[in-house]
């Protein structure tokens, strides 16, 4: 039985329209309840999705606005199977940190969680081009509330930045999304911003390439990459531990997601154009964010940067444009790792802020393993994660990743790997530096409480299940994932030559 994926989108939202109606105690409580009922769903679909599907899933498709061609479209594949999965399953541990401290307006911070997930979830599952950027858009809003209202110190500069540089990427994407739906149009035609009717229309060269550049700014910006990132550092410092969990670890993956979903399909002889510049801002963004990761004491800033070097790894997956789609197969699967690691690393750092007076300074934070063995040990297990160690899911996307680019851009992919090394520089000076110094003035080393374990502990065992397993995720993954990239990758490997029928059976994510 399939579910509606309206039900999925919108419980969030119905959920905090209740509690901010309900009793001022009860909204917490109202919509943690919504989430856990989102991650229901999402495992529902997730074990009703059969291994070697293709096409959508779980398909809504009505009229919208039929005079401008907009449909109201949701769909699920292998894409964006785990990403669904990731939003739903994140969303709870960060709400329930959030309900188990105090709130100014409790009923409105809880709103504006419950239509963060609403408007993450919708980017996720639509499959009409406006409609994608209606639910983009719509994730500035609760978000600009999140960090401006309840956020720490500094939170009007960093909302204004935030503003500043997703509302200009934004706009440029709007106006990329109308060129696109617009200047596709045959002559006589219906205008259209279905993604299947834009996969089957033809854009000159030229057209293909200014518009590709209009989607990769806003996609850059909400990543972020290098040079696109400076929002960051202030967005970072001011928000809320529970609101930083989610946009750390899940909107960063729709700018990347929009890449697979949008651009490459719709336009692959400006991706194949642009590789080159993208794979030059890919890496730069791991060798610029590993060094920036290694040089700070703010421990949410080591997390920040080092996750802009985790997104160049995904961005440059993505290009690497190698017609197995090894590379993109290692983005997807990074992306759901990076999100699983990102997270509890953020709760973790809250957990330790707790026991060093409130600072978040690896100078002030030595000491705590000595009687928190529980804490040590979790903490351990998501630092080699994001390391990148054997054994782990994160390796097996990395390796993916490395495997796509060494086989199109050799030197680019030699030089990408110098940041696997630069990881495991950061995260060991993060995890010793906090956990086994000389024990700071003013540190409490004790274990995590039950509460702090309910919200780390399940993660870090869903990371340990995917190191046992990644492959649960690839091979759910890969027909979808092969099929969005194979024009783009084609024209990187073949150009104007003709392309053998074996290349076309594997671009459809069938084995040649």
């Amino acid at each position: 039985m399939s579910v509606p994926l309206s039900v999925l989108i919108f419980l969030p939202l119905a959920a905090g329209l209740v509690g901010a109606v309900a009793p001022r105690g009860w909204a917490r409580w109202v919509v943690l309840a919504g989430t856990v009922g989102v991650l229901g769903l999402a495992i529902w679909i997730l074990a009703d999705f059969s291994l070697g599907s293709r096409g959508l899933h779980n398909v809504t498709n009505t009229q919208w606005i039929p005079e401008l061609g907009i449909r109201y479209s949701l769909g699920v594949d292998g894409l964006n199977l785990f990403l669904i999965a990731l939003t739903a399953l994140l969303w709870v541990p960060a709400t329930l940190a959030a309900a188990l401290r105090e709130w100014d307006r409790p009923r409105l911070f809880f709103f504006q969680m419950a239509l963060a997930e609403t408007a993450v979830l919708g980017a996720f599952c639509a499959q009409d081009l406006a409609l994608f950027v209606f639910f983009f858009d719509l994730m500035l809003v609760p978000f600009y509330f999140l960090i401006g209202s309840w956020g720490g110190r500094q939170r009007v500069r960093a909302t204004t930045k935030l503003v500043i540089y997703t509302l200009v990427g934004s706009l440029l994407m709007l106006a990329g999304a109308v060129a696109l739906g617009v200047l596709s149009t045959p002559h006589g035609g219906h205008v259209s911003f279905s993604l299947a009717v834009l996969s089957h229309r033809i854009l000159h060269k030229g057209t293909q390439e200014w518009i590709f550049l209009l989607f990769a700014a806003a996609f850059l910006v909400k990543a972020p990459a290098f040079p696109f990132h400076g929002w960051m550092p202030d967005a970072y410092r001011a928000a809320p531990i529970p609101v930083l969990v989610v946009f750390s670890a899940v909107l960063s993956k729709v700018g990347m997601y929009g890449f697979l979903r949008i651009v490459l399909p719709l336009l692959p002889q400006a991706a194949q154009h642009y590789q080159t510049l993208m794979i030059v801002i890919a890496v730069v963004s791991i060798l610029y964010g590993s060094a920036l990761a290694f040089s700070q004491d703010d421990a949410r800033l080591v997390v920040g940067y080092s996750s802009v070097a985790q997104l160049g790894f995904i961005l440059l997956g993505i290009f690497a444009l190698d017609l197995e789609g090894k590379g993109a197969q290692g983005a997807v699967l990074q992306m759901v790792n990076h999100g699983l690691v990102v997270a509890p690393l953020f709760l973790i750092i809250w957990a330790l802020a707790a026991r060093t007076g409130g600072s978040e300074s690896l100078s002030r934070m030595g000491g705590v393993a000595f009687r928190a063995p529980v804490l040590a040990g979790l903490f351990l297990i998501v630092a080699l994660a994001t390391l990148a160690m054997p054994g782990s899911a994160n390796f097996v996307g990395e390796l993916l990743i490395l495997f796509g680019a060494l086989s199109t851009k050799l030197a680019f992919g030699l030089v990408a790997g110098g940041g696997v090394v630069l990881s495991a520089v950061y995260m060991i000076r993060l995890y010793q530096r906090s956990m086994h110094n000389r024990v700071g003035g003013g540190v409490e080393s004790r274990d995590l409480t039950r509460v702090e374990l309910a919200t780390i502990a399940p993660l870090v065992a869903v990371i340990l299940a995917l190191g046992f397993y990644p492959h649960f995720i690839v091979r759910r993954t890969e027909a979808a994932t092969v099929s969005r990239v194979f024009r783009a990758a084609a024209l990187a490997h073949y150009g104007s030559r003709p392309i053998p029928v074996s290349a076309l059976t594997h671009g459809r994510g069938e084995a040649p």
